[in-house]
């Protein structure tokens, strides 16, 4: 059998054997079968009905890693899985390369902290996992295309982040990114993907540009932002930087000070903001 029928067959297997109950979804709608309908994954996944159903029919053989990494966690799959997965769909996952597999675990604390913004990025920034308050705080990820979801490529090219405002000064920040960055480049040489990426900052940033050339190498650690939502007002949160010994990637958390204005104001972000959270499409 041939990878995209491989592929194929084993996203409807999987598909099959997750109950809506498992995946959070009503459970009392008749069903030909017990496991998840193309269209109740597709909303998991933040994917078209479409797309699934070209992937089951190997007629998309070759899903992005971001798709890959989305899959994985609407189907719940085991870290063993989510590599057979990446493989399948061409994404090499060996050590000289940037991974994006996030282990069951991670995405199991992701997901079990329901009341504070937390993600997953990769080693060179870019974002694979969020919960939903991520997305309510600093807007939904699902909207993006997968180049604008790369917190340098955001910043440096003016497209996003203009509502997150730093305790330090800009300056400071753009050059710890960058510097973390040169680190992954060191780590990482022969990643395709993280070569693009600077070759292509490089070109579209003059400030890119001006501090690569300075070859700082040091690694993003966590600070305090004034984020100005627009439903709830400015908030000041300490964001945290945790490193995942398997595969170098960042979890990264916002939080407030205990009984702050702050952190009223994140406890109501998490009823309003995530009820109007859209799914998005990862295609």
């Amino acid at each position: 059998m041939t990878a995209s029928g491989e592929l194929a067959a084993v996203l409807r297997v999987w598909r099959e054997r997750l109950t809506p109950r498992q995946a959070g979804l009503p459970a009392n709608t008749a069903r030909r079968t017990s496991g998840l309908r193309r269209e109740e994954l597709a909303v998991l996944a933040g994917v078209s009905a479409d797309y699934i159903v070209r992937l089951e029919q190997g007629r998309a053989s070759a899903p992005s890693a971001q798709v890959c990494a989305a899959l994985a966690r609407a189907l719940q799959l085991s870290d063993t899985e989510q590599e057979h997965l990446f493989h399948l769909a061409g994404h090499a996952t060996g050590g000289d390369r940037i991974s994006q597999l996030v282990p069951a675990s991670i995405r199991r604390l992701v997901e079990r902290n329901p009341d504070r913004p937390l993600a997953v990025f990769d080693a060179m920034w870019t974002l694979l996992v969020w919960n939903p308050m991520w997305a309510a705080l600093m807007g939904d990820p699902s909207q993006l295309r997968e180049t604008e979801r790369n917190v340098l490529w955001l910043h440096f090219t003016g497209l996003s982040d203009c509502h997150v405002r730093r305790s330090g000064n800009t300056e400071a920040f753009e050059a710890s990114m960058v510097a973390d960055l040169r680190r992954s480049a060191g780590r990482y040489p022969d990643d395709p993907q993280l070569r693009q990426l600077i070759a292509q900052l490089n070109q579209d940033s003059a400030q890119f540009r001006e501090i690569w050339k300075r070859h700082e190498i040091t690694e993003h650690g966590p600070t305090v932002k004034s984020i100005a939502h627009p439903d709830v007002g400015r908030l000041d949160l300490d964001c945290d930087i945790l490193n995942a010994q398997r595969g170098d990637l960042r979890i990264v958390m916002y939080t407030a000070e205990p009984g702050s204005e702050s952190d009223s104001k994140l406890a109501l972000l998490a009823t309003i903001g995530t009820q109007r959270l859209m799914t998005g499409s990862l295609e």
